[in-house]
């Protein structure tokens, strides 16, 4: 914890430029994977996460809870995102945790996605040890269960799922064989040194996670957060830098927020080493860039889009 608390405090070119070094050390230059989300079932979740408009208990936030996605209409999606250049496909459902009745129609959309030669990952919530099994048997490639925030921040933004809920799914996704994706939601009302915490956590997973999305607040109407104090850019940059150093081997994931983002806080983002970006106007429920917004401001900057799965 100290360990992190130390890059914060950094000078922000010192940080960067370290940052950088370790980027280059352990992912190619110049280079961003582009993925897409998907919300295959949306609204009427049960938790109270005071960030989000699918809970049941923020009903002023306006979201109607849906019924899970057909697979085929997942399948239809996810050749668009492809057709637009991702080559990662997500696929979240706003659920406490997947009843076994829709396994089969969910490992049957991983199968279909993963046909298409594309990275899949899925974000259901908690899970058991035999789902685990049976989205690695499926085919899917990263299981994305985001510890929020640091562990003493953790009871002002939900109450309805304890932490340690949150690494006991971790440790099923990672028994099972899947890679992890981990990260967390900064702009919240947390301190830095809070920040700090979320990060050392995410460090300390024994194997460090594969993927580490850093989202910054999309403050919604109707929820607990709607008010939360906008972070400053810096230090949401300063949060990139020091995921990228304490975590260097995960490809670190520019995520919610952008849409809010200059073309320059988001191209000191990838300096300080994330390397993927969610293409797409909506992430779930939370608007996003353009497409054609984010690969001109790739293109502008020399960066390429990562080559998709061989």
């Amino acid at each position: 914890m100290a360990t992190v608390e130390a890059l914060f405090e950094l000078p922000f070119l010192d940080l960067l430029y370290r940052a950088q070094g370790v980027h280059r050390a352990h992912h190619p230059a110049n280079e961003v994977q582009l993925s897409s989300l998907l919300s295959i079932k949306t609204g009427g979740c049960p938790e109270d996460c005071g960030y989000c408009s699918q809970s049941s208990h923020h009903k002023e936030a306006g979201v109607a809870a849906g019924k899970l996605m057909a697979p085929a209409a997942v399948l239809e999606a996810a050749q668009a995102a492809r057709a637009q250049g991702a080559t990662r496909f997500c696929m979240g459902a706003a659920w406490r945790n997947p009843k076994d009745r829709d396994m089969d129609t969910l490992t049957a959309m991983v199968r279909d996605v993963r046909a298409l030669g594309l990275e899949t990952c899925m974000t259901l919530g908690m899970l058991e040890e035999q789902q685990a099994r049976s989205l690695k048997q499926a085919g899917l490639d990263f299981y994305n269960h985001n510890l929020d925030t640091a562990p003493d921040f953790y009871g002002h933004v939900i109450s309805t799922r304890s932490y340690q809920d949150r690494l006991d799914t971790i440790r099923k996704v990672q028994q099972a064989g899947l890679n992890v994706c981990s990260g967390g939601i900064v702009g919240m009302g947390e301190t830095r040194r809070q920040r700090a915490g979320l990060i050392a956590q995410l460090a300390a997973l024994t194997p460090q996670p594969e993927s580490v999305p850093i989202n910054h607040l999309v403050p919604i109407k109707g929820t607990p957060l709607e008010d939360a104090p906008a972070l400053d850019e810096f230090e949401f940059v300063r949060t990139v830098a020091v995921a990228r150093i304490a975590v260097p081997g995960a490809v670190i994931r520019l995520s919610a927020g952008r849409e809010s983002m200059s073309d320059a806080t988001q191209a000191l983002c990838f300096a300080a080493g994330a390397n993927s970006i969610f293409l797409g106007s909506k992430l779930l429920t939370t608007p996003n860039a353009p497409v054609s917004a984010d690969l001109e401001l790739l293109a502008r900057l020399g960066i390429r889009p990562a080559a998709g799965k061989p």
